[in-house]
C-alpha cells in the first residue's frame, strides 16, 4: 500500500468517525487455548492460529513468542504502525522506521520467590527513522505518535483489567490479584 493510498484509507475512516462518532466505539478480541504444557494458541478474527510458547529454561519448546513477548512487539509495532499512519496524514516523508523495545523482568516475581513484580518492572524502547523530513517534522510526527499510540497508552496509563472464572462450568470466587491503579 502506498503513502497516499494509506492517507486515503486513514482520511476516509476519519471522516466517517466525523459524521458517526458512535462508531468510533470497537471492542477487538483474541480467543486463545492452553494447547499442551505451556504451549497455547491464539486465534484473532480470520487469521490462522498464532502459537505462544516458552522458552525451554521455562518449560517450553520454544515453538513460538511468549506472552511478555508478545507485548514488546505489541508496543514496537504499534509505535511502527502509527508513524506511518501520521507520516501519511502529515505528509511526511519516512523510509523506514525500527523500534527496539527491551523490557526487564524478574523471575523471582513469577514463581513467587520474592515480593517483586510478575511482570514487567521498566520496558524501554529506541526509534530509529529515515527520512529526508527536517528535525522538526520529524519531532513532531513523534510527538504525534507517542501521544496517540494505543498500545503505549494501554501500557503507561492505569486501566481496569477484570476477569472470571469457570470451574466446570460454575462460575468461582478468586481473590483479586491485580488491581487498577
Amino acid at each position: 500500500m502506498s503513502q497516499e493510498t494509506l492517507k486515503a484509507a486513514l482520511g476516509n475512516t476519519i471522516e466517517g468517525l466525523k459524521s458517526n462518532p458512535g462508531a468510533s466505539k470497537v471492542v477487538f478480541r483474541a480467543d486463545t487455548r492452553l494447547e499442551e504444557n505451556v504451549r497455547c494458541s491464539a486465534i484473532v478474527r480470520d487469521f490462522p492460529p498464532m502459537v505462544i510458547d516458552e522458552p525451554p529454561e521455562l518449560g517450553g519448546a520454544n515453538a513460538g513468542m511468549n506472552p511478555v513477548e508478545l507485548i514488546l512487539v505489541a508496543l514496537g509495532t504499534c509505535q511502527e504502525i502509527m508513524y506511518s499512519a501520521y507520516a501519511s496524514v502529515m505528509d511526511i516523508p519516512v523510509d523506514s522506521v525500527n523500534v527496539d523495545v527491551k523490557g526487564y523482568l524478574d523471575l523471582q516475581g513469577l514463581f513467587g520467590m520474592a515480593d517483586v513484580p510478575a511482570g514487567y518492572t521498566d520496558i524501554r524502547y529506541e526509534t530509529s527513522i529515515e527520512s529526508t523530513a527536517s528535525p522538526e517534522q520529524i519531532s513532531l510526527l513523534a510527538q504525534t505518535v507517542e501521544s496517540h499510540c494505543p498500545v503505549l497508552d494501554t501500557l503507561v496509563r492505569p486501566i481496569t483489567v477484570s476477569g472470571t472464572v469457570t470451574h466446570n462450568g460454575a462460575q468461582i470466587t478468586v481473590a483479586q490479584a491485580a488491581t487498577s491503579a
